[in-house]
């Protein structure tokens, strides 16, 4: 049997940017993705601590060491530039695998660059 279970999170970082008129997605700085173990077109969940939305969509590399989080398309909606948002991945494992896998978390400075 699988069970879902937290891959990753970035854990509070600030949106950088919304670009409303795009295909859609979240840009993400690709330091902050590496540190997370993300990879291009992974799907994730964007949980906002400002007004409490929720959404899925995927990851898009964003210019290295820039701390870019930019909300694209119809996402731009659910947040402001400046709120803090919880980037989450989640993965399916067996059971007893799952019991000693250990998830990554990121906490990101102030500016969405790593310390």
């Amino acid at each position: 049997m699988h069970i879902q279970l937290l891959k990753s999170k970035i854990h509070r970082v600030k949106i950088t940017q919304a670009e409303l008129h795009y295909v859609g997605s979240i840009t993400i700085d690709e330091d902050l993705m590496d540190a997370a173990n993300l990879i291009e077109n992974e799907k994730v969940q964007v949980v906002n601590v400002n007004n409490g939305e929720r959404l899925e969509t995927y990851v898009i590399k964003g210019i290295r060491g820039s701390g870019q989080v930019c909300l694209n398309g119809p996402a731009a909606r659910k947040a402001q530039v400046g709120d803090v948002v919880i980037i989450i991945t989640y993965c399916s494992m067996e059971v007893n695998e799952a019991k000693q896998y250990k998830p990554v978390v990121v906490f990101p400075d102030d500016r969405n660059r790593l310390t």
